[in-house]
């Protein structure tokens, strides 16, 4: 990418029932210090919240592109809107809890701005990492595992919400998945279609179920079969 121009950052924020969080991780990925070079597009995309998130949104006040849901589809439904929307040259994936850190964005966008790659994934194990739930941790680590064998690409976190694309590669990938089968699928595509995944560490803080922690056990389980099945068909 040429260095003499502003290149735009697209990042889509999936939400759902975050009103405890998401003024705070919208402050964060506006504060979070990047490239001079990267200027910043911030599309949210509400799934349908019970809570208050919707109004603390609709108080923004047109500050960024905010869309509504007006039924519960999912979080791949919701990036799959985010998608519709973007501007970018470049697309991130952003949770809207606080477990990810915009803070990491300079080192997740610098191998694509370098065109080393033009796919990158924040791994939360390559660095130190102390799970809370040691469960779901290995259930993390046999996804990533199984990831790697049958797509012949070494994967460390395959789960992982931070997500970097250039835009190319998402124009000719079509999204199937509504809920949590967006990762394994997302990732079986920008594979098959022959780019190498670069993974970069970031840092992850883990939150309870009790705080609001969304994936369960069940979501782990399918991730095992839609790896399979995003393998062998489309």
């Amino acid at each position: 990418m040429e260095s003499d121009k502003k290149i735009k950052l697209s990042i889509i924020i999936p939400v759902y029932n975050e009103e405890s969080t998401i003024l705070e991780i919208i402050k964060r990925v506006e504060e979070a210090k990047t490239h001079d070079i990267i200027e910043k597009e911030i599309i949210i995309i509400d799934d349908y919240s019970t809570d208050k998130t919707r109004a603390l949104l609709l108080g923004l006040n047109d500050k960024h592109k905010i869309f509504f849901h007006d039924k519960n589809l999912g979080k791949g439904a919701a990036i799959k809107t985010g998608l519709t929307q973007v501007t970018g040259d470049i697309i991130l994936i952003q949770d809207a809890d606080l477990e990810y850190d915009p803070n990491d964005y300079y080192n997740l966008l610098d191998p694509i701005l370098k065109n080393e790659t033009k796919v990158v994934f924040g791994s939360r194990f390559l660095g130190a990492h102390k799970p809370r739930y040691k469960i779901y941790y290995l259930g993390n680590i046999l996804l990533s595992w199984l990831t790697s064998l049958i797509f012949l690409q070494k994967i460390t976190d395959m789960e992982t919400c931070y997500k970097v694309f250039h835009r190319d590669v998402l124009s000719n990938i079509k999204i199937k998945s509504q809920r949590f089968n967006f990762e394994p699928e997302i990732t079986a595509k920008v594979i098959k279609a022959g780019h190498k995944i670069k993974e970069v560490p970031i840092r992850y803080s883990s939150r309870s179920f009790a705080e609001g922690k969304k994936i369960s056990w069940h979501d782990g389980v399918l991730a095992f079969y839609y790896i399979i099945k995003f393998r062998f068909f489309n």
